[in-house]
């Protein structure tokens, strides 16, 4: 199946009121797994790439390159996107590699400047054919830099979404990135307000906080796009130490890479059954 738009999955995710699962890649481990995941549960699926994970290849090239070759094959539609950029440059290599979207995050950033910076870079994709996310006052846990209880105004949402023309707002109702447990409590009545004050689909960062009743309860309330890694990241550790702990010796790193993807693909099964039913 062609690389899919993210948009394509997306708006139609938002018009049926079901969720997007959208899941970050650390290395080709986590593509295979996502995608195995998610033919397996016949839906569409969002592959995210970090910042941070180009920091820690060195590139971008290579880790795209490869979960664009995912994409292009997977027998479900699936579509590559660029999560938490915060360099114009990092975004434009996402462009012309072929992403099919981009997170541009300028939350660090004041106000006005803010709505500044994200509207030339929606300009910038949207000349391309690219869809874009954006995020409007840091989601809670990104590098210790949120205030608890934080929570994102559905006005304040509304004249940032007209004034940058981006195509979905990453907002602040309770979630937290990074978090360890599956306990954060979400503001499902702002997540409403926000739905009915926006026209574009709001997009949960922080969701490895979140329990399963969390999660479908939020796609209810009014959430189309659900990011989760932390979560998917915990199940892999823990199961290469668990094969590690069993067989030290061990040198073939297959051995317990290749569990460890099975268990990221049996859990992104799961949560998109999860995420889709909750309507």
């Amino acid at each position: 199946m062609p690389l899919t738009p993210t948009g394509d999955i997306v708006g139609p995710a938002r018009t049926g009121a079901h969720g997007v699962g959208a899941f970050n890649v650390v290395q080709i481990e986590h593509a295979e797994a996502i995608v195995t995941g998610a033919e397996r549960a016949g839906r569409p699926v969002v592959l995210q790439i970090s910042e941070n994970t180009v920091r820690y290849h060195g590139a971008l090239a290579p880790i795209a390159l490869a979960s664009l070759s995912l994409a292009r094959t997977a027998a479900v539609p699936v579509a590559v996107h660029l999560d938490h950029a915060e360099t114009p440059e990092l975004v434009h290599e996402a462009v012309e590699l072929g992403f099919t979207s981009v997170m541009f995050d300028a939350s660090r950033l004041d106000y006005d400047a803010n709505v500044s910076a994200t509207r030339q870079i929606a300009e910038h994709c949207h000349r391309a054919g690219v869809w874009i996310e954006a995020e409007l006052g840091e989601i809670g846990g990104k590098d210790g830099a949120h205030a608890p209880g934080v929570r994102t105004d559905p006005d304040e949402a509304r004249a940032f979404t007209a004034a940058t023309g981006v195509d979905a707002l990453a907002v602040a109702v309770g979630s937290s990135h990074a978090m360890r447990t599956r306990d954060a409590v979400l503001d499902l009545d702002l997540i409403a307000r926000l739905r009915g004050a926006l026209d574009v689909p709001l997009v949960l960062h922080g969701s490895s906080g979140v329990g399963d009743a969390g999660l479908a309860k939020a796609v209810a309330a009014g959430m189309t796009k659900i990011n989760i890694s932390t979560h998917l990241n915990r199940l892999f550790t823990r199961t290469v130490s668990d094969r590690l702990r069993a067989a030290p010796d061990t040198a073939d790193p297959r051995t317990y890479l290749g569990p460890a993807r099975d268990t990221v693909a049996t859990e992104v099964t799961r949560l998109l059954g999860i995420l889709t039913a909750a309507h």
